[in-house]
Protein backbone atom coordinates (compact mmCIF):
# COMPACT_ATOMS: atom_id res chain seq x y z
CA UNK A 1 0.00 0.00 0.00
CA UNK A 2 2.53 2.55 -1.21
CA UNK A 3 1.32 6.12 -1.50
CA UNK A 4 4.68 7.26 -2.78
CA UNK A 5 4.89 11.03 -2.87
CA UNK A 6 1.26 11.60 -1.99
CA UNK A 7 -1.46 12.66 -4.41
CA UNK A 8 0.04 15.74 -6.07
CA UNK A 9 0.74 13.81 -9.27
CA UNK A 10 -2.63 12.05 -9.61
CA UNK A 11 -6.17 12.96 -10.59
CA UNK A 12 -7.69 9.70 -9.35
CA UNK A 13 -6.89 7.00 -6.81
CA UNK A 14 -8.41 3.55 -7.23
CA UNK A 15 -8.32 1.37 -4.12
CA UNK A 16 -8.64 -2.40 -4.55
CA UNK A 17 -8.20 -5.46 -2.36
CA UNK A 18 -5.48 -7.28 -4.26
CA UNK A 19 -3.20 -7.65 -7.27
CA UNK A 20 -5.76 -9.54 -9.38
CA UNK A 21 -8.13 -6.56 -9.14
CA UNK A 22 -5.31 -4.27 -10.27
CA UNK A 23 -4.58 -6.58 -13.20
CA UNK A 24 -8.24 -6.62 -14.27
CA UNK A 25 -8.54 -2.82 -14.16
CA UNK A 26 -5.32 -2.39 -16.13
CA UNK A 27 -6.53 -4.89 -18.73
CA UNK A 28 -9.91 -3.18 -19.10
CA UNK A 29 -8.29 0.26 -19.33
CA UNK A 30 -6.08 -1.02 -22.15
CA UNK A 31 -9.10 -2.41 -23.98
CA UNK A 32 -11.03 0.83 -23.46
CA UNK A 33 -8.09 2.86 -24.79
CA UNK A 34 -7.40 4.57 -21.47
CA UNK A 35 -3.74 5.21 -20.65
CA UNK A 36 -3.77 5.10 -16.86
CA UNK A 37 -0.41 6.84 -16.57
CA UNK A 38 -1.32 9.65 -18.96
CA UNK A 39 -4.70 10.02 -17.23
CA UNK A 40 -2.87 10.17 -13.88
CA UNK A 41 -4.90 7.34 -12.42
CA UNK A 42 -3.10 5.40 -9.70
CA UNK A 43 -4.25 1.98 -8.51
CA UNK A 44 -3.47 1.10 -4.90
CA UNK A 45 -3.95 -2.49 -3.79
CA UNK A 46 -4.49 -2.90 -0.08
CA UNK A 47 -3.36 -6.53 0.31
CA UNK A 48 -6.72 -7.21 1.93
CA UNK A 49 -9.93 -5.25 2.42
CA UNK A 50 -9.20 -4.40 6.05
CA UNK A 51 -6.47 -2.04 4.89
CA UNK A 52 -9.06 0.46 3.64
CA UNK A 53 -9.43 2.18 7.02
CA UNK A 54 -5.73 2.88 7.52
CA UNK A 55 -5.44 3.92 3.87
CA UNK A 56 -8.16 6.54 4.24
CA UNK A 57 -6.64 7.69 7.53
CA UNK A 58 -3.25 8.15 5.86
CA UNK A 59 -4.81 9.90 2.89
CA UNK A 60 -6.67 12.33 5.13
CA UNK A 61 -7.33 15.77 3.66
CA UNK A 62 -4.91 15.08 0.79
CA UNK A 63 -7.86 13.65 -1.12
CA UNK A 64 -9.05 17.17 -1.95
CA UNK A 65 -9.35 17.47 -5.72
CA UNK A 66 -8.56 13.78 -6.27
CA UNK A 67 -11.27 11.39 -7.45
CA UNK A 68 -11.28 8.47 -5.05
CA UNK A 69 -12.86 5.14 -5.88
CA UNK A 70 -12.59 1.50 -5.00
CA UNK A 71 -13.64 -2.08 -5.60
CA UNK A 72 -14.40 -4.78 -3.06
CA UNK A 73 -16.04 -8.20 -2.79
CA UNK A 74 -19.57 -8.50 -1.41
CA UNK A 75 -18.16 -10.15 1.71
CA UNK A 76 -16.08 -7.04 2.45
CA UNK A 77 -18.75 -4.46 1.67
CA UNK A 78 -19.37 -3.75 5.36
CA UNK A 79 -15.65 -3.16 5.92
CA UNK A 80 -15.45 -0.62 3.10
CA UNK A 81 -18.72 1.03 4.16
CA UNK A 82 -17.56 1.35 7.75
CA UNK A 83 -14.24 2.87 6.72
CA UNK A 84 -15.93 5.39 4.45
CA UNK A 85 -18.37 6.40 7.17
CA UNK A 86 -15.57 6.66 9.75
CA UNK A 87 -13.62 8.91 7.36
CA UNK A 88 -16.52 11.32 6.93
CA UNK A 89 -17.96 10.25 3.58
CA UNK A 90 -21.47 9.94 5.03
CA UNK A 91 -23.51 7.85 7.42
CA UNK A 92 -25.85 4.94 6.83
CA UNK A 93 -24.36 4.51 3.36
CA UNK A 94 -26.28 2.21 1.02
CA UNK A 95 -24.63 0.40 -1.87
CA UNK A 96 -26.05 3.08 -4.20
CA UNK A 97 -24.49 5.76 -1.97
CA UNK A 98 -21.14 3.99 -2.16
CA UNK A 99 -21.36 3.88 -5.95
CA UNK A 100 -22.04 7.61 -6.06
CA UNK A 101 -18.82 8.02 -4.07
CA UNK A 102 -17.01 5.81 -6.60
CA UNK A 103 -16.91 2.58 -4.58
CA UNK A 104 -18.28 -0.55 -6.26
CA UNK A 105 -19.12 -3.98 -4.86
CA UNK A 106 -18.57 -7.25 -6.76
CA UNK A 107 -21.10 -10.04 -6.27
CA UNK A 108 -19.70 -12.30 -4.97
CA UNK A 109 -16.20 -11.31 -6.08
CA UNK A 110 -14.45 -10.18 -9.26
CA UNK A 111 -13.95 -13.74 -10.52
CA UNK A 112 -17.65 -14.44 -10.10
CA UNK A 113 -18.53 -11.25 -11.98
CA UNK A 114 -16.21 -12.16 -14.87
CA UNK A 115 -17.41 -15.77 -15.06
CA UNK A 116 -21.06 -14.67 -15.22
CA UNK A 117 -20.30 -11.99 -17.82
CA UNK A 118 -18.48 -14.46 -20.07
CA UNK A 119 -20.50 -17.61 -19.49
CA UNK A 120 -19.18 -21.10 -18.83
CA UNK A 121 -18.34 -21.98 -22.44
CA UNK A 122 -16.28 -18.85 -22.98
CA UNK A 123 -14.39 -19.30 -19.70
CA UNK A 124 -13.61 -22.91 -20.56
CA UNK A 125 -12.34 -21.71 -23.95
CA UNK A 126 -9.97 -19.34 -22.14
CA UNK A 127 -8.76 -22.23 -19.97
CA UNK A 128 -8.23 -24.37 -23.06
CA UNK A 129 -6.25 -21.60 -24.78
CA UNK A 130 -3.98 -21.36 -21.74
CA UNK A 131 -3.43 -25.09 -21.31
CA UNK A 132 -5.46 -25.38 -18.11
CA UNK A 133 -8.68 -27.09 -19.16
CA UNK A 134 -7.44 -30.56 -18.13
CA UNK A 135 -6.53 -29.21 -14.69
CA UNK A 136 -10.01 -27.78 -14.36
CA UNK A 137 -11.53 -31.13 -15.37
CA UNK A 138 -9.49 -32.75 -12.59
CA UNK A 139 -10.92 -30.33 -10.05
CA UNK A 140 -14.44 -31.11 -11.28
CA UNK A 141 -13.91 -34.77 -10.40
CA UNK A 142 -12.71 -34.11 -6.86
CA UNK A 143 -15.24 -35.35 -4.27
CA UNK A 144 -15.60 -31.91 -2.70
CA UNK A 145 -16.48 -30.31 -6.04
CA UNK A 146 -18.18 -33.07 -8.00
CA UNK A 147 -21.80 -32.17 -8.74
CA UNK A 148 -21.39 -28.46 -7.91
CA UNK A 149 -22.48 -25.81 -10.39
CA UNK A 150 -19.82 -25.28 -13.05
CA UNK A 151 -19.68 -21.58 -12.18
CA UNK A 152 -18.75 -22.49 -8.59
CA UNK A 153 -16.10 -24.89 -9.82
CA UNK A 154 -14.62 -22.26 -12.11
CA UNK A 155 -14.53 -19.71 -9.31
CA UNK A 156 -12.71 -22.17 -7.09
CA UNK A 157 -10.27 -23.03 -9.86
CA UNK A 158 -9.46 -19.38 -10.53
CA UNK A 159 -8.81 -18.78 -6.84
CA UNK A 160 -6.34 -21.64 -6.44
CA UNK A 161 -2.93 -22.48 -7.76
CA UNK A 162 -0.59 -19.69 -6.73
CA UNK A 163 -0.72 -16.80 -9.19
CA UNK A 164 -3.58 -18.28 -11.24
CA UNK A 165 -6.07 -15.69 -9.95
CA UNK A 166 -3.83 -12.84 -11.10
CA UNK A 167 -3.08 -14.41 -14.49
CA UNK A 168 -6.70 -15.16 -15.29
CA UNK A 169 -7.90 -11.72 -14.27
CA UNK A 170 -6.19 -10.44 -17.42
CA UNK A 171 -7.18 -13.37 -19.61
CA UNK A 172 -10.85 -13.15 -18.67
CA UNK A 173 -11.02 -9.38 -19.16
CA UNK A 174 -9.31 -9.78 -22.54
CA UNK A 175 -12.00 -12.28 -23.54
CA UNK A 176 -14.93 -10.03 -22.58
CA UNK A 177 -17.40 -8.57 -25.04
CA UNK A 178 -17.02 -4.87 -24.24
CA UNK A 179 -20.81 -4.60 -24.18
CA UNK A 180 -20.91 -7.10 -21.30
CA UNK A 181 -18.24 -5.82 -18.91
CA UNK A 182 -19.26 -6.40 -15.27
CA UNK A 183 -20.92 -3.26 -13.96
CA UNK A 184 -18.64 -2.76 -10.90
CA UNK A 185 -15.50 -2.96 -13.04
CA UNK A 186 -16.82 -0.66 -15.76
CA UNK A 187 -18.30 1.76 -13.23
CA UNK A 188 -15.06 2.06 -11.32
CA UNK A 189 -12.96 2.70 -14.43
CA UNK A 190 -15.45 5.30 -15.68
CA UNK A 191 -15.41 7.05 -12.30
CA UNK A 192 -11.63 7.11 -12.20
CA UNK A 193 -11.45 8.46 -15.74
CA UNK A 194 -14.14 11.04 -15.03
CA UNK A 195 -16.27 9.61 -17.82
CA UNK A 196 -19.88 8.35 -17.77
CA UNK A 197 -19.83 4.53 -17.84
CA UNK A 198 -22.15 4.36 -20.84
CA UNK A 199 -19.75 6.47 -22.91
CA UNK A 200 -16.72 4.21 -22.50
Amino acid sequence: MDMGGGTADVTALVVVEGVSDTTAIEALARRRGIDLTAARIRIVHLEGAHGIGSFLDRLGPRRDGVRLGGLCDAGEEAVFRGALEHSGFGSGLSRADMERLGFFVCVADLEDELIRALGVSAVEAVLRANGDLHRFRTLQQMPAWRGRATEEQLRRFMGSGGRRKIRYARHLVDALDLERVPRPLDGLLAHAAGTPADSL
